[in-house]
Parts: C-alpha cells; sequence; structure tokens
C-alpha cells in the first residue's frame, strides 16, 4: 500500500466524524485533498454540512466539489475540524503548516469544538523535529532579519521559505521562517515563548489540541487519544 493509497484510508475515516448539520473546519494539506472529494460525496448524497476553509485552495476545492461555506468573517460555530499534520508525537503534539496555512488552521482548531487530525504512518515521530521537517513560523516582514537572528537563540537553525526566487507570502501577507531542530524536546513551551516573541504571528506548533488523531498504516487505521484520555 503506497502513501497515496494511505491517505485515502485516513480520509475515509475521517468522515465518521462529520454529522449532519454541523458546521466543519476543512483543513489544508496533501491528505486533506482526498477528504474533500469525500465530503462532497455525502453532501450528494444528502449530508447538510457548513464549512470554513483553512486556505484559498481549500475554499476553491469545496466550492468546485459543492460544499458550502461560511464566510470568513462570520461569528463560526465548528463543531468539528478536520485537519491534516506534518508530524505527529506520541503526546499528540503537531507540527503543522508546511503548507504554509498555519495562521488559519490555529484559528479554525481553536474555534472548535472536536479537532480531529488525519495522518499516514510516516508522519508519526518520536520526538518532533529533526532533519527532513522544520517548523514553520509566520512573522511580519518588518524586521524578519533581526528576527531570524533572535529565533536562533533557541537552538535551530533559520531559512526564509522562498517560492520562485522571493520570499513565500502568506494570505495575510507575513512572511515564513522555517526553524530547523535536531529535535523539539518541549514543544509546549516552545509553543508559548515563540508566540510570545514580537514580530512573530503563530508557530506551526499545535500543542494540547488534537482531540484525536487518526493514523492510516500498513495494518490498517490506528486511533490515538491524548494520553490520560479514555476513548
Amino acid at each position: 500500500m503506497d502513501q497515496d493509497a494511505l491517505k485515502k484510508m485516513a480520509a475515509e475515516a475521517a468522515l465518521e466524524f462529520v454529522q449532519d448539520g454541523q458546521v466543519v473546519g476543512l483543513g489544508t494539506g496533501s491528505t486533506f485533498r482526498y477528504v474533500i472529494p469525500k465530503l462532497a460525496e455525502r453532501v450528494k448524497e444528502g449530508l447538510r454540512i457548513r464549512g470554513v476553509a483553512t486556505s484559498l485552495i481549500t475554499a476553491r476545492l469545496a466550492m468546485d466539489a459543492g460544499i458550502p461555506l461560511l464566510a470568513d468573517d462570520a461569528e463560526w460555530d465548528i463543531d468539528v475540524a478536520l485537519d491534516g499534520a506534518d508530524q505527529v508525537d506520541p503526546q499528540l503534539a503537531l507540527i503543522k503548516g508546511g503548507g504554509g496555512a498555519l495562521l488559519k488552521e490555529k484559528i479554525v482548531a481553536a474555534a472548535s469544538r472536536r479537532f480531529v487530525v488525519v495522518v499516514d504512518e510516516t508522519k508519526r515521530v518520536p520526538v518532533l523535529g529533526g532533519p527532513v521537517v522544520p517548523l514553520p513560523v509566520e512573522v511580519v516582514p518588518f524586521g524578519w532579519r533581526t528576527l531570524a537572528k533572535r529565533l536562533e537563540g533557541f537552538g535551530c537553525r533559520v531559512t526564509p521559505r522562498m517560492k520562485d526566487g522571493a520570499h513565500f507570502l502568506t494570505e495575510a501577507g507575513h512572511y515564513i521562517l522555517d526553524l530547523w531542530f535536531p529535535e523539539i524536546e518541549a514543544p509546549a513551551r516552545l509553543e508559548g515563548e515563540l508566540e510570545q516573541t514580537p514580530g512573530v504571528v503563530c508557530a506551526g506548533l499545535f500543542v494540547g489540541r488534537a482531540d484525536l488523531v487518526l493514523v492510516a498504516t500498513r495494518k490498517g487505521l490506528v486511533t490515538l487519544h491524548p494520553p490520560g484520555t479514555r476513548p
């Protein structure tokens, strides 16, 4: 079973947490591209939902698929948010935002009664960080070089994210700095310290937010709950 098949498995499992009449947070990322078509099938079969999209890409996919969306400036009452992750550790701390939508993703996750994360087995790690997946941090352009130098003090290498020879711009007009940590030993503390740093808009650490993580593996689906909670 290849990675695409695993992502499809995770997408199908996520739909079990969507009920008729709900407002649903719609995430961004490669796994979530499989969620939208599956959700659209259920909408065509009569499922009544309204979505809140975490990116323009997701919004376009949802509208093209016939999923009605609430306005970005509406007062949402989100029942469940579905999203992916770049890494998941044993405590269900997440690194998210590889696609650059971390700010909207965190806003939607925080506004949801239930936050369900869907990943394939390659995203599970014993500790966050490492040489493959950076921690994205969304920052204001003003003074970004000075801020990058300051962020190096957290024990990481900092690189600005680029696209087509220019700074990658988020939908809010911010830059992203990718922080390369050998490992992140205390993600909750780091999340708080980063987001208290002037110039930082949002860090791609999501600690204590996932209510459930669905992991598609070659042996089937694994459901993970936060430590100390009962299934």
